[in-house]
């Protein structure tokens, strides 16, 4: 098999599923890993080159949510997507919020694992550090007014001081809007350049992350100095606003 092959980690204990996974990945022309728990998986990735992780979540002596919660600390930036009967909202919004960047429910369609699985990858290998999904911004720490925005740990320091992590869509969202001062961006761009999919979410989402960001960064969130939304901007007072058009 070529060197140039797209490397996928595939963590799952059930064996049949995960023969199931290797097969169909292989037929599909990747090189697979396949591993059944969460230290023989972190031992993978520290050791080799490894394009995407398909991670179950209940896993033997260390469970998904931790071994992806590693890997983004050490600063692995791949993406991942958990697969796991744990498929209520909570469950996906702690694996999101962990850095994980699209969880599928079983049971599943492999065709859809699979398109899914090559639109992450098409998404990290257009960006220069698996994370910015095309766009390019070269810092790890942007400040918003009395706030920070950590790319590299995936977290935030909000107004008031506060350290938070954050999932990895709004890291993705705010690196996306500060690459874009002066411009207009429209809905269709970022549900397209963060999300990627054929299929996107509702675009209310975007105003709510919106709402997500004056919590974070606003002394007054009623009162917008960074986020205004006449049309939905992104917007530092002392520099060029970002115009996300309607």
């Amino acid at each position: 098999m070529s060197e140039k092959a797209n490397r996928v980690l595939v963590v799952e204990d059930d064996s049949s599923l995960q023969k199931m996974l290797v097969i169909n990945l292989k037929a599909e022309g990747y090189h697979v890993v396949a591993v059944d728990d969460g230290v023989d998986a972190l031992e993978v990735v520290r050791s080799q080159r490894i394009d995407a992780v398909i991670l179950d979540v209940m896993l033997p002596v260390m469970d998904g949510f931790q071994v992806c919660s590693i890997l983004r600390v050490e600063g692995y930036k791949m993406p991942i997507l958990f697969l796991t009967a744990k498929n209520s909202g909570p469950e996906r919004l702690e694996g999101l919020l962990l850095g994980a960047d699209d969880y599928l429910g079983k049971p599943f369609s492999v065709n859809e694992l699979l398109l899914r699985l090559a639109r992450l990858i098409e998404q990290s290998k257009r960006s220069s550090d698996y994370g910015a999904v095309g766009v390019a911004l070269d810092v790890d720490v942007f400040k918003i007014g009395k706030g920070e925005v950590r790319f590299d740990q995936y977290s935030i320091v909000t107004h008031n001081g506060l350290t938070k992590k954050i999932s990895k869509r709004e890291i993705m969202l705010l690196r996306l809007l500060i690459s874009k001062k002066g411009e207009v961006v429209s809905r269709e761009e970022i549900l397209e350049t963060i999300w990627g999919y054929s299929v996107y979410p509702n675009t209310r989402t975007i105003d709510n992350y919106l709402l997500s960001f004056r919590k974070y960064f606003e002394p007054n969130p009623k009162s917008p100095l960074y986020f205004n939304s006449e049309p939905f901007i992104f917007v530092e007072k002392r520099c060029t606003p970002f115009h996300l058009q309607d």
